[in-house]
This record gives C-alpha cells, structure tokens and sequence, in this order.
C-alpha cells in the first residue's frame, strides 16, 4: 500500500516555482528568420508581443556546440540582452539557492546541478526523474517521479535526505504497466510551510485517475506539520506550473486536453481542436475542481468559463461545468506551459511584479503554438493577460532552435530560462 507522506515536521518559510511535463515532442531547429521587431496581438489565443526588440544571442567561446553553431536571434523587451550562460542537457526546473547558487533538474540524467557563472556540478545524482525543486529557507525540496524528499543544504551540499511523500504514481507503478503520460512532479512550498506537489494524468482523458490511490490529476498538500498528502485541487490535468505568489496564493499552469470534439457538431475537427481548449493559469483554494476530464475552459484570454466535454461527459451527468469557479487566466490550446515562478521586486518596470511562465510549444497543432517565456503582471492579487517576454525561437514554417521550460528571476536583477531543446540557460539582462 502506497505510503504518501511521513509524519515527520516539514520546514516553513517561503518558496518558488516548479515545473514541467508537457505533451511535447521536438521539431527540427531552424533559425527564425522574419520574426517581427514589434506586433500586437494578432488573434485571442496569441500573447502580445509589443515594444520588443530582435536582438542577437550573445554565446560565449566554447558555448557554440549546436544550435549556436550558427547565429540566433530572439525577441526580448527592448534595452535587454540575451545571452547562453550554461550549457548542459536538458535542463528542466530551477530555484536560486540562499548561497547564490542556481540549481537545475535534468529528470533525463537523475541529477540536479548546482550551477554558478561558469561553473556547473552535480548537487545529487542517481534520483529518479528529479523535476520539481523548490526551497524553505535552508531546506531543499525535490520532487521526483515517485517521492518528494526534503535535504538540509549548506556549504554547497544537501544532506540529510528526509521523506515528505512517497508512493507516488510513474511509469514503474504495477497498475500503470509502464503508461504514464506525466509523470514529472512539480513542488513549491507555501508561506505556511505547507509543501505542495503535482501529480498529472496519466493520460489525455483517463477518467480513471480521479479514483486512484493516490488520486491523479492533482495537487497535493502536505500539511506544515507533516502527515499524509490530501487533494488540495482537483481536475488538474498537468499542473505542470507550480509557484506561490507574493500573497501566499498558490497558482498553476496547466497542460489541458488533447483532441477536444467540437460542443457544436460532436465530431474531432483540427480547426477547433487547434484553439481548444485553452491552457489554463489558475489561482487554487482548498477544494478547488478545474473540471478535467469532464469540462473544459472556454473563451479568455481571462476569466474563462468551464464548458461541458462533449466526448466524456455528453450529458452533463458527470460534472456540472456551469458550478464551477472560471478560470483566471490562459494561454492558447497546447501551448505548454512548463516552469512557474512569480517575480517581487527583482526586475525593472514593467516586469517588476508578475508570473514568469515557461511555454514549451505544441507538439500537434497545425499552426505550432510558439515557444517563449511569458509574463503575466501581477496586480492586488490579479494577474494581466499574457505577454511576451522572450519569443523569437520559431520561425515562420514552424521549426525551432529552442523550447523554454522555465524562468526565474536571480539575485543580480537578471532572468535566467532553462532550455532542454536547445540544452542551454540564458541569462536575459535588462538595461543598465
């Protein structure tokens, strides 16, 4: 029988950001030629793009292994500068440790790495699938596929690794037979101590996973004090994006549901799958339902309501969409979103306060979703329509040279973005 958390007391004190699985493949790179300088929103689904510059990629000798074997350009604020500050593979989340370290997963290697300006070592190595990483003052928190640990870290090492949950869902659980769709957690802490971690669907509409032991499609709550996980939202189909905002709020971004039937006509249309249903950014309260596999969000970009499934609940036995609480915020279908994290004061106006989002991209939209890092501003407890902080990685046939997963603001006023496309992290810089 599963053992989902132990009874021993998990730190407090504030934390940020986790992320990651997506439903996404790659696409081969290409340099993006013709990307605008400045656009404006071009459609419901699409971010704005406004006062942004095409700038060059500054990539430091030794740095220009492929795609940065030849030169790339990107999109950022104008003022601001781009450049490769890590190379590495398949970088995933990150968090800033209290000693000015970056940390980074790579769930492909079962490592997490502590990365410094040109330097980069193993932290922890042979984890299975590392994802999520988060911390509460000098306590490290790691999220892996099947546990979530807690380690005392100091002078540059984590020890004393303790459990906060276990028994979790991957590939290796017996009921599963080695299908698992996501099975990447993310973790943030909250303001209470309290430890919350991810855990996605098996699949696009398995229904099943609402009634598992330890329920799917969640996120989990392991009270301060310790204890057994309890569902603190449900619906929640890869929540992928995990951080707590500057008010203590915790916030996801979702990957939603593939292949949606048209409500209208009942039949797969790649028209209306390709804007449907929107990814969804939603603020969690205890008991929260986001309605998947059942109903899904509809309209936005903000204030979305939640409509019937056609396909799974045709009905509206299964689930009373029209109870259920609209969703905050959204980007465009099968844009997936990946890392989250909030910014407070660490970035210059405009982006002094708001949500930085990780867009991966589509994998299976007929005009692909384009990767970026996205902002969203932050204001009393709100968060703006999405806007473009760093584009540029798509050309206009669709292929790429890069995907962010994640972005967190550092210490030195810059942002610093995760690619495991291009196995790369970019330090993008403001001006001054």
């Amino acid at each position: 029988m599963p053992v989902w958390a132990n009874s021993r007391r998990i730190a407090g004190g504030l934390a940020g950001a986790a992320m990651l699985v997506a439903c996404s493949t790659g696409t081969p790179a290409g340099p993006p030629t013709g990307s605008p300088t400045s656009a404006q929103r071009s459609s419901p689904d699409a971010p704005a793009t406004a006062d942004l510059s095409e700038v060059a990629v500054t990539v430091p000798d030794g740095m220009d292994q492929a795609p940065f074997d030849e030169p790339r350009r990107a999109l950022v604020p104008a003022g601001w500068s781009l450049a490769v500050w890590a190379r590495t593979p398949k970088p995933r989340l990150a968090a800033w440790a209290p000693d000015g370290a970056m940390l980074v997963s790579v769930p492909s290697t079962g490592q997490v790495l502590s990365m410094r300006a040109g330097r980069t070592e193993v932290l922890l190595d042979g984890l299975t699938q590392p994802h999520g990483i988060a911390f509460a003052e000098d306590t490290l928190y790691v999220a892996q596929s099947d546990r979530v640990d807690a380690y005392a870290y100091g002078g540059g090492a984590a020890t004393d690794p303790r459990t906060v949950a276990a028994g979790l869902p991957d590939a290796r659980s017996p009921d599963l037979r080695g299908a698992y769709s996501h099975a990447l957690k993310s973790v943030a802490v909250g303001s209470d101590g309290a430890v919350y971690f991810s855990i996605g669907s098996t699949g696009n509409i398995s229904a099943e996973d609402r009634t598992a032991t330890p329920p799917r499609a969640t996120i989990m709550r392991v009270p301060p004090e310790g204890g057994p996980a309890q569902p603190f939202a449900t619906g929640v189909r890869n929540g992928t994006g995990l951080a707590i905002a500057p008010d203590g709020a915790v916030w996801t971004a979702v990957n939603n549901r593939d292949n949606v039937a048209d409500p209208g006509t009942g039949t797969v249309d790649p028209a209306y799958v390709d804007d449907h249903p929107p990814e969804s950014v939603a603020r969690l309260t205890p008991g929260r339902e986001l309605g998947w596999p059942y109903c899904n969000p509809d309209g936005g970009p903000a204030d979305l309501a939640l409509i019937r499934d056609v396909q799974t609940n045709p009905d509206g036995q299964a689930m009373d969409c029209a109870a259920l609480p609209r969703v905050e915020q959204s980007f465009g279908a099968h844009s997936a979103p990946l890392g989250m994290s909030f910014t407070d004061g660490q970035l210059p106006a405009p982006y002094a306060s708001g949500a930085l989002i990780g867009v991966h991209g589509s994998w299976n939209r007929q005009n692909p979703q384009e990767p970026e890092v996205s902002f969203f501003e932050w204001r009393d407890g709100v968060l703006g329509d999405q806007q473009t902080l760093v584009g540029g990685f798509q050309a206009p046939d669709g292929t790429r040279w890069g995907r962010p997963v994640a972005a967190v603001a550092g210490p030195d006023g810059a942002v610093y973005i995760t690619d495991d496309y291009a196995d790369a992290v970019y330090r993008l810089t403001p001006p001054g």
